[in-house]
């Protein structure tokens, strides 16, 4: 069927309306034949729509909208004013002649020839003059041939009567005999067919200027939205723009971080790896202190009687002042507690992000105080490990002013710790105000803050460790001392009478020999 020939167009919707013929089908593309109006009032040839009919529905070829199909057919109602322009464009092509002098024309000739609505017979120009001119033809209905009147529109198809009225009540001309069968009051409705003419061409010429200006507003219409479409390409394009370039900072940025993470990362595993060897290297020169001391016991046992035994084993100076274990010190007192982890590796990324803020003023400053501190610090445990590792290695006797500065240089760095946790403390109210702007800073720098603090309180600790061992070597030296005082004249006796019972024996051998 015809329905099935032509295609759905799609692209229908981007026809320019300027440069389609309005008697020409959208689909065809031909003159319309037997023109059907749809509900979207687009008008297609009934032989374009035959076949597209599903359920009684029929959606536009253009743009989409569906009909209700009623009837038989399957077809859309006729446009009777398009088959009518169709008609009359099809009837100009017609070759008329002149009634009188046989003069050959066509409608489109509309200045030379003419139409007596009266006659039904066409007319030149010559014609008219000659013979219509005479008073009888004075009321003879003359127009030009393109306005001829068909006797289908002149006489009305019921009765066969000429129209002469037009009912405004039921839109339609009315015969003499039409006027006559109607009711009385509708009659009141009744007016002549050139007052409703004119009445018709008054609102049609209305409608047109209303027409025109939704054609106005349409085209408008279509240019802002031809507009917005395009301004809406271009945002696009430079949104992704926008979107591509922030993707590439942020990967540059990322890129960045990473590096200083892995710096960061490099560093505090060197740094941790440094502590570990130096405790290894501890540990390791503490076992020969802890077999000097299973010596000196062996050798205590060994060369103490029992009353010695029991007067220097139990005595008071021998039981307070043992030697201080490695279990009572905390290792990172014992061997040097290197910096939290945490807070060096926050300070080295703080550092190397290089913003010049407060806080990492603060921090430079901070590291530079700390770094002195630790350094007298470790100076100071130095110290005091030579100290034990003579006295228990070496047995030697430790001068008793050594001890005094040592405890003076103890008391001195802990004041210093104290003045340096009371400045950081009271820079707290303005780290506090500069913590509220950012979080991730805030967050690494109150960890940063915090782990200060906690290392000044483990200095602080480590110190008062070594005052403690310092207090308790000064008795274990004293002791050790009286003990060596004590232990030195019955060692020289001991010696005396070895060897007189020597050289007794030797003398006994001798005369045994020589009696022999």
């Amino acid at each position: 069927m015809a329905g099935g020939i032509f295609n759905n167009l799609g692209s229908l919707c981007k026809v320019d309306c300027a440069n389609v013929h309005p008697l020409v089908c959208h689909l065809c593309h031909e003159q319309y034949h037997s023109p059907c109006l749809l509900d979207c009032y687009h008008i297609f040839c009934g032989r374009c729509l035959r076949g597209r009919t599903i359920d009684n529905r029929l959606s536009c070829p253009l743009c989409g909208y569906p009909s209700i199909v009623k009837g038989n057919n399957s077809l859309p109602p006729e446009d009777r004013l398009l088959k009518f322009l169709v008609d009359n464009n099809a009837d100009a092509e017609e070759t008329v002649q002149c009634a009188n002098c046989d003069q050959e024309s066509n409608k489109k000739d509309t200045g030379v020839m003419y139409y007596c609505n009266t006659c039904s017979q066409p007319l030149c120009a010559a014609c008219r003059e000659l013979t219509h001119k005479a008073r009888m033809f004075s009321h003879h209905e003359i127009v030009s041939l393109a306005k001829r009147t068909k006797a289908k529109h002149r006489k009305c198809s019921l009765h066969e009567e000429p129209y002469i009225l037009f009912s405004t009540e039921n839109k339609s001309m009315l015969c003499i005999k039409c006027f006559r069968d109607m009711q009385v009051e509708s009659r009141s409705h009744c007016i002549d067919i050139e007052t409703a003419y004119v009445q018709g061409c008054e609102m049609l010429d209305q409608a047109v200027l209303v027409v025109k200006e939704l054609q106005t507003s349409t085209g408008e219409a279509i240019l802002l939205l031809r507009a917005m479409l395009g301004e809406v390409c271009l945002n696009v394009e430079e949104e992704e723009n926008a979107i591509c370039s922030l993707f590439n900072s942020l990967q540059e940025k990322l890129e960045e971080r990473k590096k200083i993470l892995l710096k960061a990362a490099q560093s505090q595993h060197e740094e941790k790896e440094k502590a570990l060897k130096e405790q290894l290297s501890h540990l390791t020169a503490l076992l020969p202190t802890l077999q000097v001391h299973l010596v000196t016991c062996s050798a205590f046992l060994s060369s103490a009687n029992k009353f010695e035994f029991l007067d220097m084993g139990y005595s008071p100076l021998s039981v307070s002042c043992r030697s201080p274990s490695l279990s009572e010190m905390p290792l990172g007192s014992a061997f040097g507690r290197r910096p939290t982890s945490h807070r060096n590796i926050c300070t080295k990324v703080l550092l190397a992000e290089g913003r010049e803020t407060p806080f990492t003023e603060h921090c430079r400053n901070y590291e530079n105080a700390y770094r002195s501190l630790q350094t007298e610090m470790q100076n100071l445990k130095d110290q005091v490990q030579e100290l034990h590792r003579d006295l228990t290695k070496h047995h030697s006797i430790i001068n008793t002013d050594k001890m005094g500065e040592i405890l003076d240089r103890s008391l001195h760095i802990d004041s210093q710790i104290a003045a340096q946790y009371s400045t950081v403390e009271t820079m707290r109210v303005m780290f506090e105000e500069m913590w509220d702007e950012t979080f991730q800073r805030v967050t690494n720098e109150q960890e940063i803050y915090e782990a200060q603090l906690q290392d000044l309180m483990q200095l602080k600790q480590e110190n008062s460790y070594l005052t403690t061992i310092a207090r308790q070597i000064s008795p274990y030296i004293l002791s050790i001392a009286k003990v060596k005082e004590r232990l030195e004249p019955r060692c020289c006796i001991k010696k005396v009478d070895d060897y007189n019972v020597w050289q007794h024996r030797e003398t006994n051998r001798l005369t045994r020999k020589g009696c022999g």
